[in-house]
């Protein structure tokens, strides 16, 4: 096993942080002047186009967003509401406790690192300055590929990225959108991060997995005692 691939929300973002989302949109709708549970409701729901780009950048997202809630926002409430948007994002990705220093210890190791996400764009358009970007050798991204977990696409891109065969690739992840299945059926070796401590992050899951992975560990910080014990790596 010579690669890593991560998934990123709930398995390297702390899980806790999944309760500063409400609160994080419920600020983009006031910037934008529509009504909160409109606005919640609106983002809930369009995830899956949003993670996949339907909707261009996050400023025409959220133009079309307010449309969806009948409010048509000036520009400068348009510009306003994007800052908003993405400092609430931020709150929402702040690492887990120890996955930086997991990163870097990986990467000492010899091990190829990379990060497979269904996301929209606020986390592509802020990549380049997170903790996380100098970190990781590729990054796939549901809102750049235009497929979501388990497309099988996504995991050989992975693959091909890192230039590692998807069969010396391990997959870490929190069990959201089927995504352990889908590295299983890539050849990729799952291993499943069941966030024991934050159970209300597991409800937030969208599309879990029924497969169960054959490794699981609690917390992330666990992961050095799965791939050391299973593999040396080369």
């Amino acid at each position: 096993m010579r690669a890593i691939v991560f998934d990123f929300f709930g398995t390297l973002t702390d899980p806790a942080a999944e309760t500063a989302r409400r609160t994080s949109f419920t600020a983009t709708a006031a910037a934008l002047g529509v009504p909160a549970a409109a606005f919640w409701t609106a983002m809930s729901t369009s995830f899956p186009e949003r993670a996949t780009g339907v909707h261009g950048d996050t400023r025409a997202t959220l133009r079309e967003m307010a449309r969806r809630c009948g409010v048509t926002p000036a520009d400068d409430q348009l510009l306003a509401a994007v800052r908003v948007q993405h400092a609430g994002a931020e709150q929402v990705r702040r690492p887990r406790p120890g996955a930086l220093q997991l990163l870097d210890d990986l990467r000492r190791a010899g091990f190829r690192l990379a990060v497979l996400s269904d996301c929209s764009s606020e986390l592509v358009e802020a990549w380049p300055r997170t903790p996380y970007a100098t970190r990781v050798d590729a990054t796939v991204f549901s809102w750049q590929e235009r497929h979501r977990k388990p497309d099988p696409r996504l995991y050989a891109t992975a693959a091909a990225r890192l230039g590692v065969p998807a069969e010396l690739c391990w997959f870490v992840g929190d069990g959201g959108s089927r995504e352990h299945q889908g590295a299983h059926t890539a050849g990729m070796r799952p291993v499943l991060v069941t966030n024991a401590a934050h159970p209300h992050a597991a409800a937030l899951r969208d599309d879990p997995d029924t497969w169960r992975p054959p490794y699981a560990i609690d917390d992330l910080t666990a992961l050095p005692t799965v791939v050391t014990a299973a593999n040396v790596p080369t």
